[in-house]
């Protein structure tokens, strides 16, 4: 059977001399893998089109076990992503989170629709360190983790001074801060910027400048639930904690005024 599908290339791994295993994640099928034959060889007319990141409309051939991919037309390269360092650097972390809490051909508009939105801003030169969290924490219930954030996780509590636990994997509320006792405390600006992560679409969120010792709070706020609750360990991960080591290895670039508001 032969179906053409928006999609976005997740991953491909070199298969025989000539070929390319490709996983593509579609908008009307879920995420599925595909053989590409030739696709390695420079002048094919898959090679450009079998590129990580890349948004394109495929035509597959579907049927028992591996499909094939016959033909594919570009929408958008992501050519940003992959000519700037730490932009790809992101995208491939929120890609490879993406592929590894999705199974195959388990259909999610709501997925497909994260991960277009977040290449998209990265592409056109958002803060790929701030696109990313709104992933991880997005991602959270994808992987059947529903952090408690519209209210204390203890009593119900809407109005007061909040912390996050790890124990409830949400907010808990000043009254309640004695169930916890390893509860991290929060600004009123962090509790607004979490339920931001969570719950706004990236589209709506425009520009997000934040300073970085923001961005280090909440990221290892999300990755520690993702190290206690899932388990996930992500090669992408690797690099990512690599560049916050060494900085020097991004080339200086003009940065925007940072705000936490």
């Amino acid at each position: 059977m032969m179906n053409k599908w928006e999609g976005i290339v997740l991953r491909t791994m070199p298969y025989g001399e000539t070929n390319k295993i490709v996983t593509i994640l579609t908008k009307e099928a879920g995420k599925l893998t595909a053989m590409a034959r030739g696709a390695k060889k420079p002048a094919s007319r898959l090679s450009s089109i079998t590129q990580v990141f890349l948004y394109g409309s495929f035509l597959l051939r579907t049927g028992k076990g591996m499909g094939t991919l016959e033909q594919g037309e570009p929408i958008n390269s992501m050519r940003h992503i992959r000519e700037d360092l730490e932009a790809t650097s992101y995208s491939s972390y929120i890609v490879e989170l993406i592929d590894k809490l999705t199974e195959d051909g388990e259909r999610s508009t709501g997925i497909f629709d994260l991960l277009h939105d977040a290449l998209h801003a990265i592409n056109e030169g958002y803060d790929p360190e701030a696109i990313s969290l709104f992933v991880e924490w997005k991602m959270l219930r994808v992987a059947g983790i529903h952090p408690i954030l519209h209210q204390c996780a203890s009593c119900g509590a809407v109005e007061g001074e909040f912390a996050f636990s790890f124990q409830e994997i949400g907010f808990l509320c000043h009254r309640c801060f004695h169930t916890d006792p390893y509860l991290v405390r929060i600004s009123p600006s962090q509790l607004k910027l979490i339920r931001t992560f969570a719950n706004v679409p990236i589209t709506q969120v425009g520009t997000l400048n934040l300073k970085k010792p923001t961005k280090q709070f909440m990221k290892k706020i999300v990755r520690q639930i993702y190290d206690e609750q899932v388990g996930l360990r992500l090669k992408s991960l690797l690099f990512l904690d690599q560049l916050d080591r060494t900085p020097n290895l991004l080339p200086e670039k003009e940065k925007p005024a940072e705000s936490d508001d």
